[in-house]
């Protein structure tokens, strides 16, 4: 059973990705996670800001332990980032279009208006994109170029996410997999 602030991170964690935020208000939070409001303030006592970026900080570091648990069944690091991509879609069509890039959102909103959101948001995308340089550069590639693949793959994964979303079709997140097995097999050889 969950404790209370996990409680609360987790319906905030949801709602942030679902609704942004700026659609996610606390007394929503509080509602969704059957919380008092004295809970909330004394796990996150500088309010919505502080819990939204603890929020992020645990989506981020959930997203990078399953991208490494994933990349290390498999050897080929193209194979396993192609079929990591598919499963994202079959995910996005799973949730019939809801779900999928649950930093997108907050991060988009936050990068002009929010310096500390923003700063999260930075750190969690470099954890996700840390994920992918690990299994690239076990698998061979030299630091600078599993960093700068890094940074494509995760680019080419929250792009295809939008396109999916907004298409109603796992497809652009397909062709994105399989793009990217035919880009990292050719980059290997390099």
């Amino acid at each position: 059973m969950a404790s209370t602030r996990e409680r609360i991170l987790n319906t905030t964690s949801n709602l942030l990705k679902t609704q942004g935020y700026h659609a996610t208000g606390l007394n929503q939070i509080l509602i969704k996670s059957c919380t008092p409001k004295g809970s909330l303030y004394y796990y996150f006592p500088k309010g919505k800001e502080e819990l939204a970026g603890e929020a992020i900080r645990s989506t981020s570091q959930t997203i990078a332990e399953r991208i490494q648990t994933h990349l290390a069944t498999y050897t080929d690091p193209a194979e396993a980032i192609s079929v990591f991509v598919g499963y994202i879609a079959q995910y996005i069509e799973l949730s019939d279009y809801q779900a999928g890039g649950p930093l997108m959102i907050v991060a988009l909103e936050t990068v002009n208006s929010n310096d500390g959101l923003n700063t999260v948001c930075r750190e969690a995308y470099q954890l996700i994109q840390d994920a992918f340089f690990h299994k690239l550069v076990d698998s061979g590639f030299s630091t600078e170029k599993a960093s700068t693949l890094a940074e494509f793959v995760v680019a080419s994964i929250e792009g295809g996410t939008i396109l999916s979303r907004i298409q109603h079709s796992g497809a652009p997140l397909y062709r994105i997999a399989e793009e990217l097995r035919v880009f990292l097999s050719v980059a290997a050889k390099e």
